[in-house]
């Protein structure tokens, strides 16, 4: 996928998580949440951003792992959010189901760039 298209996914995907953690309830779970959930999905983008200006491929992997962490603890949040009926389902759902996409899409992403990284270093 395009760098331009998928930085631009994870931004969008960001302000979503944003909206949704804004909706939650304010009490201290929901406020815990809203905390974590605002932290992890933005840190997506902007993490993802700064994969795409890396000095190295080296620094891409590294970069890239922390995005893959980071789209993996959004996924737990928004799981939580619904295992504990804190938002309508229906309303929390598809952007579950966009973090596991993006995990996936990063994850695949990583293991590229490493294997690439690898058939570099021992072609030397």
């Amino acid at each position: 996928m395009d760098r331009e298209i998928l930085k631009n996914r994870a931004k969008q995907f960001a302000h979503r998580a944003v909206k949704l953690a804004a909706a939650l309830p304010d009490n201290s779970l929901g406020n815990h949440i809203r905390t974590q959930l605002i932290r992890s999905a933005t840190s997506i983008a902007a993490n993802y951003r700064a994969a795409c200006i890396a000095h190295s491929k080296a620094g891409f992997v590294s970069k890239l792992s922390i995005v893959v962490e980071e789209a993996d603890e959004t996924s737990f949040w928004l799981e939580f959010v619904m295992d504990e009926n804190l938002l309508q389902i229906k309303l929390v759902k598809p952007l579950w189901e966009e973090a596991q996409e993006l995990t996936k899409i990063f994850f695949a992403s990583r293991k590229t760039a490493r294997n690439s990284r690898l058939s570099i270093v021992n072609s030397k």
